[in-house]
């Protein structure tokens, strides 16, 4: 109805309409986004509009609405939403989609996850027209899924899933419109060190990651478990940035000779670096990145999350234990900003 005449849309919102006026999917009828316009200008509603791709809106030049809306990214749950219902072996293990912690849901955390990814994330491809052929684009998701906290090589991608490279740029570009991939990138500012300038490739949530990677008998436990737990701090993060409307990005720091920070955060109201540890004990060795990093940045604070049970403090460099840190991780990284 609306798509063959949007101005239906007023005659559906009365004078004495309470409340917001909330459009799911806008993404799917660009137009309507004029009619928005023309109602707040003359009736001054309370809209809001929600979509899970932006690629549609901007290629279609429509009305974004300018200085009328503001724009909030909804993410996973994080431990300090959840609060007491928060289990972090959960979390690693199937992520924080709220769908997997709601109560009235009976469908077993895998089996959602699967679900999401076998419906949702493809059928919202086609539907989208972003691409002819669901079957690359499924090889490709899953050979992507191997890069989880990688540097990203493009063309290593597209000859193992045999697609051009130019084809699996456009597919990484999809899953950024769709805001389920996200591409890290190199920590450059006042450079005195060769520093990679690959990006690193994360999907958005350890649970969806963990259900688009194949598994098999030569798989470690250990590195699918790795890649899971950055995930769920790089949720973590950015869910507290946006939320703060903290001004500024997460990177990540490594060196030509292999020295790497996994996360720097750099915003008008923190400067930290983040490395994100399994293990239960901390060695000399593993300290190595944050003393190169404090070398070159010293007015960074530095954390390291790890699987241990205490606090500490060596060399300048937080220890804290990641089980701990999740629920806090705002006043961590942003301390003396509550």
């Amino acid at each position: 109805m609306l798509a063959a005449d949007p101005q239906r849309l007023g005659n559906l919102i009365s004078a004495s309409t309470d409340g917001p006026i909330i459009i799911d999917e806008i993404q799917k009828l660009p137009s309507l986004l004029d009619e928005v316009h023309r109602l707040i200008e003359a009736r001054n509603p309370w809209f809001i509009l929600t979509g899970s791709s932006a690629r549609k809106l901007r290629r279609s030049g429509v009305n974004l609405l300018g200085g009328r809306a503001v724009t909030k990214h909804f993410h996973p749950l994080t431990a300090a939403e959840l609060g007491d219902s928060f289990d972090f072996d959960k979390a690693v293990r199937f992520g924080l989609l709220p769908s997997i912690y709601d109560p009235r849901k009976h469908v077993p955390p895998d089996e959602y996850l699967q679900s999401y990814v076998q419906t949702y994330l493809k059928e919202e491809v086609m539907q989208e027209s972003l691409t002819r052929n669901l079957n690359s684009f499924s090889r490709f998701l899953e050979t992507a899924s191997f890069s989880q906290g990688q540097l990203l090589n493009i063309s290593e991608v597209s000859r193992e899933c045999q697609i051009k490279r130019k084809l699996a740029e456009s597919y990484f570009g999809i899953l950024e419109d769709l805001l389920v991939g996200v591409c890290l990138p190199p920590f450059q500012k006042r450079a005195r060190r060769r520093i990679i300038q690959h990006p690193k490739f994360f999907l958005f949530d350890a649970g969806v990651f963990r259900a688009v990677r194949p598994r098999g008998p030569l798989d470690a436990p250990a590195e699918i478990d790795g890649a899971s737990l950055e995930t769920l701090v790089l949720q973590h993060l950015r869910a507290v940035m946006s939320w703060r409307n903290s001004e500024g990005t997460i990177s990540y720091w490594r060196t030509s000779t292999g020295l790497e920070v996994d996360f720097v955060v750099y915003a008008a109201d923190a400067f930290a670096a983040i490395e994100v540890k399994r293990k239960r004990n901390i060695t000399s060795r593993d300290l190595n990145g944050m003393r190169a990093f404090a070398s070159d940045y010293p007015e960074a604070a530095r954390i390291i999350l790890y699987g241990g049970d205490h606090k500490e403090v060596v060399e300048g460099i937080q220890l804290i234990p990641i089980v701990k840190a999740l629920p806090v991780l705002e006043r961590t990284v942003w301390p003396g900003n509550d």
